[in-house]
Parts: structure tokens; C-alpha cells; sequence
């Protein structure tokens, strides 16, 4: 049994708080990762567009060489920003339009390196690489938070939003 549990609903504000700076730390091995959506050098755009829509539980796709080395992202926004900007013919190859040296995060840089990126880079999808840049993943901010939410008991979890209001009456069934 870890602390966490052994306090269980002793944990607090305080307690929260002293514990967010360690998770927050923690190597970003230890997330759930999603498999990355890739396709090779010369996949059209239209066959990026429909990688996208096949999976649907992300938003881009990374271009990866035979070795799994990552050498590009493509996102919708990259996609449906320059269709409203002008001509895009879905027929061209991903580099076209592909980010080149993308922001990407190694496995043993920390959750908070992964917070950090998505924050100031407005990233929603970071890849993962290994210690030979292979893709060996993509983090989220879902990923990110589901890990943080389940390093809490459930007491915490099924606090008020205002955790020091007090009920009166109870509410609901």
C-alpha cells in the first residue's frame, strides 16, 4: 500500500497539493500512450484525411520513415487551415503540407515537460520517441489528466467542486 492509499480520505487540499509536484515529475513512461496514426513519405493528403477519420481518436497523423523514425505531423488544422486560405489539392503528397521537425518529448522527460509543451505550443498531440527517435507513442492532455485523476482516492475524486462547502440537505436520488 503506497501513502495515498493508506490515508485514503485523510488527503486534503494540503495533501493534493504537496502531491501534485511529484506526479507532475514523474516520467512520462509511466503514462498510458496512444498508439501514433502513421503513414509513409508520399501518402496523399486525402489518404492522410481518411487515416484521421478511420481511427477517430485523434486529430493528425505522423509520417514515419521504414526504421519508424519520425519525420513529419500532419494535422487537420494544418489541412482545413490552408483549405479556407486557398486552393489544396488532396492529391498532393504529405510533405506538402507535413510540419518538419516537429516538438516531440522522449520517454525520459517528465509529465510536466509534456504540460509545458502542450501549453505554450497549443499541442494536442505530442509524439513520444524512444532513445534512437523511433515513434513510440503520442500523449495528450486526456492521457496527461486521466493519469493525475488516478493517483487520487475516491474520496477526492467525488469531492464538490468547493470541497470546504458543507450540504445541508442532500441532493439527487
Amino acid at each position: 500500500m503506497n501513502e495515498l492509499t493508506q490515508r485514503g480520505s485523510e488527503l486534503d487540499e494540503g495533501g493534493v497539493a504537496t502531491r501534485i509536484p511529484s506526479l507532475v515529475d514523474a516520467r512520462l513512461k509511466v503514462l498510458a500512450r496512444r498508439e501514433p496514426v502513421t503513414v509513409a513519405p508520399g501518402t496523399s493528403l486525402a489518404n492522410c484525411l481518411r487515416a484521421i477519420q478511420r481511427t477517430g481518436t485523434g486529430d493528425s497523423v505522423f509520417v514515419t520513415d521504414g526504421d519508424g523514425r519520425l519525420l513529419g505531423v500532419l494535422t487537420e488544422r494544418d489541412i482545413f487551415g490552408r483549405i479556407v486560405g486557398g486552393a489544396v489539392d488532396l492529391a498532393d503528397p504529405v510533405e506538402t503540407m507535413m510540419t518538419t521537425k516537429p516538438h516531440h518529448l522522449h520517454l525520459d522527460e517528465t509529465v510536466r515537460d509534456a504540460i509545458a509543451l502542450m501549453q505554450t505550443g497549443r499541442f494536442r498531440n505530442v509524439p513520444l520517441l524512444d532513445e534512437d527517435d523511433h515513434l513510440i507513442g503520442v500523449v495528450r492532455p486526456q492521457d496527461v489528466l486521466k493519469f493525475l485523476a488516478e493517483a487520487f482516492p475516491e474520496e477526492l475524486l467525488n469531492l464538490p467542486p468547493r470541497p470546504h462547502q458543507r450540504m445541508e440537505d442532500a441532493e439527487g436520488a
